[in-house]
């Protein structure tokens, strides 16, 4: 019998992705449903009652909507991310949950440099900035993400750096990149550093003043991770006691009202989280979230299962 697989996106794929994903589904003999837009947690929860697997992209899979879900086997997060996702009920009721690792890389890097010309050139105010070549750019995680940056920073004349403890120093150098010992050094030795760490009990409010104030004369801290693995608080410290400092960031820190009334051009932050926003990342997402339904429910693959 074919699986019911809900598509539930309040922010809904590229026309493309949708298409992709029903035809993978279709070949599977499974039944897509879709959800798009909707704005009433009550509509999620109907949607869920009876479906065994569901992608979802930013949406919010909590207790309620678990507990909603009595035939759930599995819930896709289009994307790297999966803090949305409460990994400990949904173990609870034997829910695999996985993300789509990899597949909005591209995307996040090249808004990385994106973010970084817009302050190198002075928030394109007209008055003369600084260029991106034969600077230093430090990588504060070296995974997906900062691999497809490292090209990037080198087409543009950069030296690479990186941080990550998990990632052997071999690995790191095999790409050209300069592994570093500690963040203080990381933060200490590059122009520009840029944030790829997940969102984490052990990383919420880490990147504090006692880091930032490492940072060398001028430099720059982009953030395409999360909004809460910054201490806000410093944030702010820093902006005020460093006029030097610029900061970039993919979502707004909830203090961004007082960063633009003091602190004029010397940040940018986006209108919404636009790192994976790109056609290209939601059909490579979406895609690769309905192959690993289909791989699930076929073969008992779990390889990308991120509640272990």
């Amino acid at each position: 019998m074919g699986k019911k697989i809900l598509l539930a996106t309040e922010k809904p794929f590229a026309k493309s992705a949708v298409t992709g994903i029903s035809e993978i589904f279709k070949k599977a003999g499974y039944e897509m449903i879709q959800l798009e837009s909707y704005k009433a947690k009550e509509d999620l929860l109907k949607a869920v009652a009876d479906v065994d697997g569901m992608i979802i992209r930013s949406d919010i899979v909590d207790e309620a909507v678990l507990s909603a879900a009595k035939n759930l086997g599995i819930v896709v997060r289009a994307g790297a991310g999966y803090d949305n996702i409460d990994l400990k009920a949904a173990s609870e009721r034997n829910v695999v949950a996985m993300n789509t690792p990899g597949q909005n890389s591209n995307a996040v890097a090249e808004l990385v440099f994106a973010l970084m010309i817009y302050l190198a050139r002075g928030a394109f105010s007209g008055k003369s900035g600084s260029e991106l070549r034969g600077k230093k750019i430090g990588l504060q995680a070296y995974g997906a993400v900062g691999r497809c940056v490292t090209p990037i920073a080198k087409g543009f004349g950069m030296e690479v750096f990186a941080f990550d403890p998990f990632v052997p120093a071999e690995a790191i150098q095999k790409d050209g990149v300069t592994p570093v010992n500690s963040l203080e050094e990381l933060y200490q030795a590059c122009d520009y550093i840029s944030i790829h760490i997940p969102k984490t009990k052990e990383t919420v409010n880490s990147i504090n003043f006692a880091l930032l104030s490492h940072m060398k004369k001028g430099a720059a801290l982009i953030n395409t991770a999360r909004a809460e693995v910054i201490d806000e608080a410093s944030l702010l410290k820093m902006f005020a006691d460093r006029p030097d400092f610029k900061y970039g960031a993919d979502v707004a820190p909830a203090c961004a009202a007082e960063i633009a009334e003091k602190f004029t051009g010397r940040f940018v932050f986006t209108a919404k989280k636009m790192g994976a926003q790109t056609e290209e990342a939601n059909v490579n997402a979406g895609l690769a979230a309905a192959n690993q339904i289909v791989a699930f429910f076929e073969k008992g693959d779990k390889t990308f299962q991120v509640n272990k």
